[in-house]
Order: structure tokens, then sequence, then C-alpha cells
């Protein structure tokens, strides 16, 4: 029975919020006739929205074409600065990956970030000898749902749980088909009797509890 676990990346994995923050003030700095800062709190309140819908929110004065415009050359930024600085690993997370090998747990990030930002954090922090698979938004140009469901079938799992932090997380995991665990160490709430863990280390046997085979 292969067994495999599905991670939201920010806020369940890491924080690059302020990270992003600074290569978002850069790049838009960049742009003479655009004055605007983008600060860390800014990008919490966006985080796990996918690409285009934090655009529309942050750039929301700017009309369609420089709207994506602008998301495209930040997120370029974005990723170069990631691969150079990395971001703030969750207390716990190597160890946990770890502990979940060793149980003989598969491990996959389906996020909806562009393409490059998983792969930035895998390089910068030497993760990726954890993580069978990825997949994201930028990726595909699907919702977090369909891509949940997408890396599950393709690397056939008899049974898996998704773990995020955010309502929109929760919503997707359901989408799939999946049962969800909240972590409660980012940026949101869910509004539904779900199981948690408040920290990393805690995950082995929570999930061991509440994986399911996708229906």
């Amino acid at each position: 029975m292969k067994k495999g676990i599905l991670f939201d990346l920010d806020g369940t994995l890491w924080d690059s919020s302020e990270e992003v923050a600074i290569s978002w003030s850069e790049a838009l700095k960049k742009h003479a006739d655009l004055e605007m800062e983008i600060t860390t709190e800014m990008i919490q309140s966006v985080m796990g929205k996918s690409m285009t819908e934090i655009a529309d929110i942050l750039f929301d004065t700017l009309d369609f074409a420089k709207r994506r415009e602008l998301l495209e050359y930040c997120c370029e930024e974005e990723n170069e600065y990631i691969r150079r600085y990395g971001g703030q690993l969750l207390q716990g997370l190597e160890e946990t990956l770890q502990e979940l090998q060793k149980q003989g747990i598969h491990l996959y990030i389906v996020s909806n970030c562009q393409v490059g930002y998983i792969e930035a954090f895998l390089e910068y922090h030497k993760l990726g000898k954890y993580f069978d698979d990825f997949e994201s938004f930028g990726g595909t140009g699907r919702d977090k749902g369909y891509n949940i469901r997408l890396v599950t079938e393709r690397n056939h799992l008899d049974v898996a749980v998704y773990v995020g932090d955010t309502q929109g997380d929760y919503l997707a995991a359901v989408k799939a088909g999946l049962p969800f665990i909240h972590a409660r160490t980012g940026y949101g709430t869910v509004e539904a009797e779900v199981p948690y863990i408040e920290k990393l280390p805690q995950l082995p046997e929570v999930a061991d509890k509440y994986m399911a085979p996708p229906h």
C-alpha cells in the first residue's frame, strides 16, 4: 500500500513572506511609473491564493495587462531572490520529513505558486531528497484541488492526506477527495471540524490516523 502526504508550502513548510515582500518591492522600484511598497503583512494576507489572484488584489488600480506584466516580472525576481536567500523553515521541518520517510510515507508539495518557486525552496534548503513530486498553479494553470488530485493519481497513491494552513487548502482537499489536516502553523483558519497540528513534529502521529483512499 502506497501512502502519501501532500503539503501546501507557504505557512505549512516555511514562511517566505518577508523575502517575497523584499523581492517584489525591489522589482517594483525598477518600474519608474509605479511607486508602491510591498510589505510582509500584505504578502501574508494573500498567501495561499493563486498568483493571478494575488496580482488582482495587490495591483487592483492597474489595468489587466499591466497587472499580468508586473506579476510575471515580480515572480521572476522572487524566484531569483529565494534561490539566493531562501526563507524561514518552520521549526522541526527536516526532522519531521525524515521521520515520515522512515515510516515509508511518500511526500509531495502542491502549491498555488508560480513555476520555479517550489524548485527554489527545495534547492536553497537542500530538501529535494525528501519529495517525490510537486505541482503548482504556474505549472498547470489549474486550481489547487485539481493539482492535488493530479499528483495523487500520477503517483498512484492508495491512501493520502493533504496538509495545509488555510480555508482554501481545506476546500481544495475536499474537491480532490482527500482528507485534510490543518497546520495551525501558518496564515489562516479553517471553518470546519478537522484534525490539526500545532507543530510539525506532531504530524507523523496525526497523519497516520487520518490517511484515507482518494475518492
